[in-house]
C-alpha cells in the first residue's frame, strides 16, 4: 500500500529546466539505489544523517520517489495567502506507509524545501484525524488542528475544487513549520 506524499511549491523559476536532474546527484550520496524510471526519481534512502536523522533504523523503510506535478500551478486552487501563485511543482511520496515512513519523508522534504526554496503542500489537513475535510469549522475540528496551529512558521489553509459543489482543503507550511511540526509528538503526514 502506497504511504504519505507531499508537494514542493516553488515559486521561482529553477535554474535549471529540469529540477529531477539536478536533485539526482544530492540523492546520491545518502541513497543507492536512485533510478529513472519514466521521468520520476525512485530512490531507497541508506544512511539518514544526510537528512538530520543520524543512525535511524531503516528497517520498515520503503522506496520513495520525486516526479514533476503537472498540475501546479492549478487554476481551481486559492493561492490569495501568498504574493504570487507557485510556478512549478514537485510530489514526494513514499512506497509505504507507517511511523517510519512519514518521518523520513517528513526530513526528505526539509531537506528538499531548504534546498530549492520551497513550500510544503501537506496534501490535506493536518491535526488528528483529518485529512481532506470540506469547509466545516466546529468545535471538534479546531480541537483536532490545535497541535498545528500552536506551532511556529507559515502554515496557510487553502481550498481547491472538488468533483462536487463543496470545495475541500489542504495545509500549506513553510520550513520552520515544518521544522517544529517534526519535533512534536503528533507528527504526521497526510496519507
Amino acid at each position: 500500500m502506497p504511504g504519505p506524499a507531499v508537494g514542493l511549491w516553488l515559486f521561482e523559476p529553477p535554474m535549471c529546466e529540469d529540477v529531477l536532474t539536478v536533485v539526482a546527484p544530492w540523492l546520491a550520496r545518502f541513497c543507492d539505489p536512485v533510478e529513472t524510471t519514466g521521468g520520476d526519481l525512485v530512490f531507497w534512502v541508506r544512511d539518514g544523517t544526510a537528512v538530520g536523522l543520524p543512525g535511524f533504523d531503516l528497517a520498515g523503510v520503503g522506496g520513495f520517489s520525486l516526479s514533476e506535478d503537472e498540475e501546479i500551478p492549478a487554476q481551481d486552487e486559492d493561492y490569495s495567502a501568498f504574493a504570487q501563485p507557485p510556478v512549478r511543482g514537485l510530489v514526494l511520496g513514499a512506497g509505504c506507509s507507517g511511523p517510519v515512513n512519514h518521518l523520513l519523508l517528513g526530513h526528505l522534504t526539509l531537506a528538499l524545501a531548504k534546498r530549492l526554496g520551497a513550500l510544503i503542500d501537506f496534501d490535506g489537513l493536518l491535526g488528528r484525524g483529518l485529512s481532506h475535510d470540506a469547509a466545516g469549522d466546529d468545535a471538534s475540528a479546531n480541537r483536532s488542528r490545535a497541535p498545528v496551529a500552536s506551532l511556529p512558521g507559515k502554515l496557510v489553509k487553502v481550498a481547491y475544487d472538488t468533483d462536487t459543489p463543496e470545495r475541500a482543503f489542504r495545509h500549506v507550511g513553510d520550513v520552520q513549520f515544518l521544522e517544529a511540526w517534526l519535533q512534536h509528538p503528533d507528527f504526521h503526514l497526510v496519507k
